[in-house]
């Protein structure tokens, strides 16, 4: 439940919320359509609803990311089809001949999981929603890295090269770079699943790709940030005074982490103590929430106030929130990838899973404390958002 409910019930929503803003923006024209606009948003709510509920009273298909019923698997894939019709119908009548990078990212983002998320989730066996054996294994972990690789990664970066231009009033560092960015994202991620398979008799060939790419994904990844980067060069102190753009650069900052973590991670000498204990946890952590969550949360204070035409309800209640988010997911992160190292070392020396719980039980504490500064974080955030939509009045402090 709470996996589903952050991927596809807050940060999946939050960065296409941030791109229907943006693309009829950036290609000068008008969406195709409001109505489908809204339609979908309110489909896609109703999708997530049925299946958190689904999941709550037991009708789940038991497989990592791919847990929805086969029911509410169509009601997704509806869903991503009413979108891409939508942004895609949108490219079709644009008065600007450039793409910019953003509609390449968002638009390869919601056609490739419209695949994706079919192949993953064995779409065409409603009775069992999977494979056989090592197969579904392999299938399983294309699908389930690639929604965070093709789906999560380029919506936010989408959002990332939209809004930091924009709140610095600087023009983009590299078109080129941008561009190289995108291919080198597409072609070298899609491969990267099986590094989650290397303890599993899958083919050598097939591992050897992942560790690889794994590895390789530095290029693009540095790609992206040193363009992002220098574009903001010099221009902290105007990503300071926008707390959208604070987040998304936030964001960025994560996104290397992340990347530099996973790459690592997926060597096997290393793989052997990281793997199957809370280092991974910690690793989609930093990646969902840090990266494309924080992300998403600038991409709603930055297009927010420009729909509204007014200011936020409290700036100060966004920088509380930011630095609840910020220190509670920073946490989450060195708490979880510390556990995960004592777990690690300990199972790798013949310790037994039970003898290491009570060294990690203070661990998982303070885990819970830095919970608690997310969700507050999230509470603070909310009332912002409502008292700017429906009552605000004027600028608060």
């Amino acid at each position: 439940m709470h996996v589903n409910a952050v991927l596809f019930g807050f940060v999946t929503p939050g960065l296409l919320a941030a791109a229907f803003y943006y693309i009829p923006r950036l290609l000068r024209t008008e969406l195709f359509s409001h109505k489908l606009g809204v339609f979908s948003a309110i489909f896609w709510n109703a999708t997530v609803a049925a299946g958190i509920i689904g999941i709550a009273a037991g009708h789940t298909q038991g497989r990592e990311y791919a847990e929805l019923a086969w029911p509410v698997d169509i009601m997704v894939v509806i869903s991503f089809g009413l979108v891409v019709t939508n942004i895609l119908m949108t490219i079709r009548q644009r008065k600007e001949s450039i793409l910019f990078v953003s509609i390449w990212y968002t638009t390869a983002a919601v056609v490739l999981t419209s695949v994706t998320y079919c192949l993953g989730n064995v779409i065409w066996k409603p009775d069992t929603g999977a494979l056989v054996g090592i197969p579904d294994a392999i299938l399983l972990w294309f699908y389930g890295h690639n929604i965070f690789g093709l789906l999560l990664t380029p919506m936010a970066l989408g959002i990332a090269y939209y809004a930091l231009p924009i709140a610095t009033r600087s023009p983009l560092y590299s078109h080129t770079l941008s561009l190289l960015g995108f291919w080198s994202l597409i072609i070298v991620y899609t491969h990267i699943g099986t590094h989650h398979l290397l303890q599993v008799p899958v083919p050598t060939w097939l591992k050897t790709i992942s560790i690889v790419d794994s590895i390789a994904m530095v290029i693009p990844v540095m790609i992206v940030l040193i363009n992002l980067w220098y574009t903001v060069k010099g221009k902290l102190g105007e990503i300071h005074a926008d707390i959208g753009a604070k987040f998304i650069f936030t964001g960025t900052i994560f996104y290397f982490f992340v990347n530099i973590q996973g790459s690592m991670m997926a060597l096997p000498h290393v793989q052997r103590i990281t793997h199957f204990n809370n280092w991974v946890v910690g690793h989609a952590h930093i990646g969902v929430l840090g990266f494309a969550g924080v992300t998403a949360l600038g991409g709603l204070y930055f297009i927010l106030p420009r729909i509204t035409g007014k200011p936020l309800y409290s700036r100060f209640l966004a920088d509380v929130q930011y630095w609840l988010v910020l220190i509670g997911i920073t946490g989450f992160a060195v708490v979880l990838t510390t556990v995960g190292l004592i777990q690690g070392n300990a199972w790798y020396n013949g310790e037994t899973l039970y003898r290491t719980l009570p060294e990690i039980q203070p661990y998982y504490i303070l885990r819970a404390s830095l919970g608690t500064f997310i969700m507050i974080g999230a509470y603070l955030g909310l009332y912002n958002v409502v008292r700017s939509l429906y009552f605000n009045r004027g600028a608060s402090t």
